[in-house]
């Protein structure tokens, strides 16, 4: 049996901790005043700063006001047009912390998510090279049901300042804020909706999860078959299941930040993105864990299978990212190209960087069959790629919510550092509930005995 570590349980409190407060300093900090807000544009106007004419603009001087009775209209649509803009940046400094803080949760959920589908793709495909991996799987999807609980709970909790839709007044005629296109899409982009999709999604995933655990359990002690045939029929039944909800997941809780747009390809898109994500932690906790003299059944030939896991799923990754974005380029319809508009005026940095992490470092550093068999080289591959995983995921969301006025500053690391610990807590917690070899599993000893 595994025992979880002071050190690292110690170390795990401590991320939370230091986590906490930067999140609770950037709510702080988000909170600027109007004058604030008015300074700090005619600053970055004074300063020839990075947000373009429009910022030069808003921030221009209110002197005009005075001359309404001379210029009329002009003057005090200028001072209307200056007023709606400053409010404008105010409302995206206040999303930061929201933004920053629903990153890194829905990052952290997408990786139990993503180890759960590959776990119920080895079961259904009866792999004969994973099953001493099973168990290291099941403990890192522990973290699934409280992490996607989060993230629905910050969704709800931030109303707007995520979730523009969830301004009820976007659906109301008569109101300022009213969108016909919204409006239009609120029969399903609404908050009751939401939460109710939400809970049959975690509900579904959260049940496969727990079963298909207490069958892999049951199966070390069991004299026949008949736990693992229960966990193969709902394995197939789950994978069903898994295709449809991870789908409208993505639609509900990523690509409704940007009620106009959307993709046909976004599910997948997404899945690529969790599927490697999950892989590639699976690989560092393996490797932290054989450091520990645990996994002595684990050889470099099942690292070797998942460093091809890495490396295969990162170019899927890339071919679904640029079949997004060649479609849209070419056919060039307005409302679907302003989607990498804004995000290479604005991010372009982190949208070309990500890019890079997730496709031309992996393809440099894991194509050759020998480097997928060395853990140094497997584990600086593997922080490169999540590193970027989550720079996929920030390009994702703070566009919509922040504009441009996005940086990876406090707020961003401390809900790294926040969602870092409890995943840690919370996974190497399971690993001490079981052995950390499935004993009556099929395939055990083809496993344990796998070489490529």
């Amino acid at each position: 049996m595994y025992t979880f570590s002071n050190k690292l349980k110690t170390f795990s409190f401590i991320l939370m901790i230091l986590g906490a407060l930067g999140v609770g300093y950037g709510f702080i900090t988000s909170h600027k005043s109007f004058e604030e807000v008015e300074h700090l544009l005619a600053e970055e106007a004074h300063h020839g700063g990075g947000h373009g004419e429009e910022t030069a603009h808003a921030a221009a001087p209110s002197h005009d006001t005075h001359a309404a009775d001379s210029h009329g209209e002009k003057a005090h649509t200028e001072v209307d047009e200056h007023t709606k803009h400053v409010e404008h940046v105010q409302h995206q400094i206040h999303n930061r912390p929201w933004s920053a803080l629903y990153v890194a949760a829905f990052f952290f959920m997408m990786i139990a998510l993503g180890i759960l589908a590959f776990y119920a793709i080895q079961i259904a495909s009866q792999a004969g090279w994973s099953p001493v991996l099973f168990r290291v799987m099941e403990g890192m999807t522990a973290y699934l049901l409280p992490g996607a609980l989060i993230v629905v709970a910050i969704a709800m909790f931030s109303g707007d300042h995520i979730f523009v839709w969830m301004n009820e007044n976007m659906s109301n005629p008569d109101h300022a804020d009213y969108d016909k296109l919204v409006a239009g899409k609120s029969g399903w982009l609404n908050k009751t909706g939401f939460l109710i999709r939400a809970l049959i999604f975690i509900g579904g995933w959260s049940l496969y999860r727990h079963f298909s655990r207490k069958f892999s359990i049951a199966q070390d002690t069991a004299e026949d078959k008949s736990n693992f045939k229960k966990l193969f029929r709902i394995t197939a039944g789950f994978l069903v299941f898994f295709i449809y909800t991870e789908s409208m997941m993505s639609w509900d809780w990523i690509m409704s930040v940007d009620p106009h747009w959307f993709s046909t390809l976004f599910g997948w898109y997404v899945f690529a993105s969790m599927f490697v994500s999950g892989i590639t932690v699976l690989s560092l906790i393996t490797l932290y864990l054989k450091t520990k003299g645990q996994l002595e059944f684990v050889n470099e030939n099942h690292l070797h299978d998942v460093a091809k896991f890495m490396f295969a799923f990162s170019i899927f990754w890339t071919y679904l990212w640029f079949s997004q974005f060649m479609l849209i380029w070419y056919s060039n319809i307005p409302e679907e190209v302003t989607y990498f508009v804004t995000r290479f005026q604005d991010y372009k940095l982190p949208f070309l960087g990500m890019v890079v992490m997730n496709f031309v470092f992996p393809i440099l550093m894991l194509m050759n069959a020998d480097y997928k068999r060395i853990p140094w080289f497997v584990v600086m591959a593997g922080l490169v790629i999540l590193g970027g995983h989550y720079i996929d995921i920030f390009n994702m969301i703070m566009p919509a919510t922040v504009g441009d006025r996005w940086f990876i500053g406090i707020p961003e690391i401390s809900a790294i550092l926040l969602f870092a610990g409890l995943f840690i807590f919370v996974v190497f917690t399971a690993l001490t509930k079981a052995p950390l070899l499935v004993k009556g599993y099929p395939f055990r000893k083809e496993s344990e005995e796998f070489h490529y």
